[in-house]
């Protein structure tokens, strides 16, 4: 199945969690004069424009980054990634998280990004085929685990998936355990919702009997609309960097206000 496509959740609470730890992350490993790779497995197009017809279709954009924009002062990588991305493209862009990471990156860095799309594929390289990024059109986790470990070594990986294949949950700590098995100092980071069903707990239950010393950060938020199953979402990483349990306090702070 290929029905999913972003532009009708970028932007939303869900969004605001994983992009704050993202940029937090990346501007942690940029510190240090060392190259780094980034690699994300489920890219989607990139560049997002929240007054289009998706996003004004769902409003889950006006619920997130539309709530929570001021909520992070000047600074922070998350609100320098939001300013950039609208001085480049116009005060109505939000940035998804190959962009995020393509602001973040320098040039002796490397950005491999996978998305089967067809055509978010080509929204991806209309957006990012400038930067420098390896983009490819295949199965982003047959890509990490053909490419770990990565050159430069040092690095992290994002998966992001629409979990619309419900495989994903089962197939997902496999991957993550052969990936960490080749490329044991790599920062894996997954993100997930929490839905009301529940379907994301035994595949967490099982990540974390694999990957001790993991974090695992949640935050719920209301649904998004009538009907809507999700009501939270998380982030599961595997070699956390120092300092990043301080992002997530200030996140359970934030969502804890809505």
């Amino acid at each position: 199945m290929l029905s999913y496509q972003h532009a009708f959740h970028a932007g939303n609470l869900a969004d605001v969690q994983k992009h704050a730890i993202l940029a937090t992350v990346l501007d942690y490993l940029t510190q240090k004069d060392k190259p780094l790779s980034y690699i994300e497995t489920h890219a989607g197009r990139g560049l997002y424009r929240l007054s289009g017809p998706e996003a004004l279709k769902t409003g889950e954009a006006e619920q997130g980054i539309g709530r929570l924009d001021q909520a992070f002062p000047e600074g922070h990588p998350y609100r320098e990634r939001l300013d950039e991305t609208r001085a480049m493209f116009g005060a109505d862009c939000y940035p998804g998280s190959p962009l995020i990471a393509a602001l973040g990156l320098r040039e002796t860095d490397s950005l491999h990004l996978a998305e089967l799309h067809p055509q978010e594929n080509a929204a991806l390289k209309e957006a990012l085929g400038d930067w420098g990024a390896h983009i490819r059109r295949e199965d982003g986790l047959d890509m990490a685990l053909a490419i770990t470990p990565p050159t430069p070594r040092r690095g992290l990986m994002l998966v992001d998936p629409s979990y619309e294949v419900k495989e994903d949950y089962e197939r997902i700590p496999k991957v993550f355990a052969q990936v960490a098995r080749k490329w044991n100092v790599g920062i894996l980071m997954l993100w997930y919702p929490i839905l009301k069903s529940g379907a994301h707990l035994q595949m967490i239950r099982t990540l974390k009997s694999q990957h001790e010393g993991a974090l695992c950060h949640e935050v719920t938020f209301p649904p998004a609309r009538e009907g809507h199953r999700m009501v939270g979402s998380g982030m599961f990483i595997v070699n956390p960097p120092w300092g990043i349990e301080d992002e997530c306090a200030r996140l359970d702070e934030l969502f804890a206000r809505l």
